[in-house]
C-alpha cells in the first residue's frame, strides 16, 4: 500500500519555476492534477548557431525571459499571485547558472509573498509528469513498483519507483478521501549512462550529420525515410551492471561511416544550408539529405532506441515491476514510443506522459511538489543549486 502525503483543506495551487538547461519554464497546477497554465520560453534560436547549448548565454537568456515567462504563467491561469499557495523550483540537477536563475527568482517571490519554497530534483519532476498525465486522463494511477526510464539531453537512467509504506492520511472531510490520495514514493537507481545520454548522441550526431541543434526531432523526422537495417552497430558490452548506457561507441561508429563512404562534402553543403535555414521543414530537410544519410540517420535511431527498449526489458524482469514509465525528452521519439508500446515490458503497461510533458515544463515540477507541499516539507532560503543532483535525494533542499 501508498504512503499518502497529508490532507489540506482547499485547492492547492503551485506555481512551478524549471531552468536547468535552456528552456525557461513556469506553470501553475492545481491539487497535483489540474494544469492552469503552462508557459516555456524556448533558447533555441539563441544556441542553434553554435549548433549545441551554451552555458553561459543560457543564463543570460534566462534572466531576460524569467520575469515575463512567470508573470504570463500567472495570468493565463486566472489568478494573481497572492492566490499561490507555494512556489516550487528547480534546484538541480542542471546547469548551475540556469538553475541559479530560477533559483534566486523563487526565492525572492517566495519571500515577498510569504509563500513556502519547495526544491524539486528535476528528475523526479519528469517521472512526476506520467502521473500528472494520467490524472489530467482522468486515469487510475498506475501500479508501482514501476521502472523508471528517464531519458533526455543531459540524462539517461533506469530507477526503480516504489511506493513507501502507508501512512493514514490525515483529513478533515470523508469527502476529500479520493481528492487527496497522493501517492509518495522513492526511487533507487539501478542503471545509469556511463558517458553520453541518449538525447545527447541524438545532438551529437545530428551536428555531425550537418543537421544542427536540437538534433532529436531533426532525426525523428527524416529517419522514417531511411532504412534502418542498412547500416548495423555493435552493441555495448557493458562489464558490472548490465543495466548501464553507453552511447559514445554509436557516435564513433557514426563518424567512422562518414568518413569510410565520403560523406563529408554532403555534410559541408548542408550545414552551410542549415545555418541559413535553421526553421526548415521535414521536405526541405528531406531535399538536402542523400539516401545514404537517412539509411544512416535511421539505423542509428533504431539502434539507439533498441538499446533502450532491450535494457527495459531485462530491467522489467529482474526487479518484477508492475509497470513502466517512460519519460524526458527523448520520450518524445515515435520510434522509442512505438517500440516500447508493442512490448517491451513483457505484457507489462507501459505510461508516456504528451509530448509537451515529456521535454522540459514547469508543470511537472509543481506537480512533483505536492506531496512535499502537504507534508510541509519547505525548503529553506539557504537552500543552493545542485548542479549534479542525483535521482532519489528527497530530502535535498530542506
Amino acid at each position: 500500500m501508498a504512503q499518502f502525503a497529508d490532507s489540506h483543506d482547499k485547492p492547492v495551487r503551485i506555481l512551478g519555476i524549471e531552468s536547468s538547461c535552456d528552456e525557461t519554464a513556469a506553470a501553475v497546477v492545481e491539487d497535483g492534477r489540474r494544469v492552469l497554465s503552462s508557459i516555456v520560453a524556448s533558447q533555441y534560436s539563441t544556441h542553434g548557431k553554435y549548433e549545441g547549448v551554451v552555458p553561459e548565454l543560457a543564463s543570460r537568456e534566462h534572466v531576460r525571459n524569467i520575469v515575463p515567462v512567470v508573470r504570463q504563467a500567472i495570468e493565463q491561469a486566472g489568478m494573481v499571485y497572492t492566490d499561490l499557495d507555494a512556489i516550487a523550483v528547480t534546484v538541480g540537477p542542471g546547469l548551475a547558472g540556469a538553475l541559479l536563475v530560477g533559483l534566486t527568482y523563487a526565492k525572492s517571490l517566495a519571500l515577498a509573498l510569504e509563500k513556502p519554497l519547495i526544491a524539486v530534483n528535476h528528475l523526479e519532476g519528469h517521472i512526476h509528469a506520467v502521473l500528472l498525465e494520467e490524472r489530467l486522463g482522468g486515469r487510475p494511477e498506475p501500479e508501482f513498483p514501476a521502472l523508471s526510464l528517464v531519458v533526455s539531453g543531459g540524462h539517461t537512467l533506469l530507477a526503480l519507483t516504489e511506493l513507501r509504506p502507508k501512512l493514514r492520511p490525515k483529513l478533515r472531510d470523508d469527502s476529500q478521501q479520493n481528492r487527496w490520495r497522493v501517492p509518495v514514493f522513492s526511487n533507487r537507481i539501478i542503471g545509469r549512462t556511463r558517458d553520453d545520454a541518449a538525447g545527447e548522441a541524438f545532438d551529437k550526431v545530428a551536428k555531425l550529420l550537418g543537421y544542427g541543434y536540437p538534433g532529436g526531432p531533426v532525426i525523428d523526422h527524416i529517419a522514417p525515410h531511411g532504412n534502418p537495417e542498412a547500416v548495423e552497430f555493435t552493441k555495448p558490452k557493458m562489464k558490472g551492471n548490465a543495466l548501464d548506457f553507453s552511447f559514445s561507441g554509436i557516435k564513433t561508429a557514426v563518424l567512422r561511416y562518414v568518413q569510410s563512404h565520403d560523406l563529408e562534402a554532403e555534410i559541408i553543403a548542408r550545414r552551410a544550408w542549415r545555418m541559413q535555414n535553421p526553421k526548415a521543414g521535414k521536405e526541405e530537410l528531406l531535399a538536402h539529405s542523400s539516401q545514404r544519410t537517412l539509411d544512416l540517420a535511421a539505423s542509428f535511431r533504431a539502434a539507439v532506441v533498441e538499446d533502450l527498449v532491450e535494457h527495459c526489458r531485462d530491467a522489467a524482469e529482474r526487479e518484477g515491476v508492475n509497470s513502466i514509465f517512460v519519460t524526458g525528452g527523448v520520450a518524445a521519439n515515435a520510434l522509442l514510443r512505438e517500440r516500447m508500446s508493442k512490448g517491451a515490458g513483457s505484457g507489462l503497461p507501459v505510461y508516456f506522459p504528451r509530448l509537451g510533458l515529456s521535454t522540459d515544463n514547469a508543470a511537472m515540477i509543481a506537480a512533483a511538489a505536492l506531496p512535499k507541499f502537504l507534508a510541509s516539507q519547505f525548503a529553506g532560503f539557504d537552500v543552493s543549486a545542485d548542479a549534479s543532483l542525483a535521482l532519489g535525494d528527497s530530502e535535498a533542499g530542506k
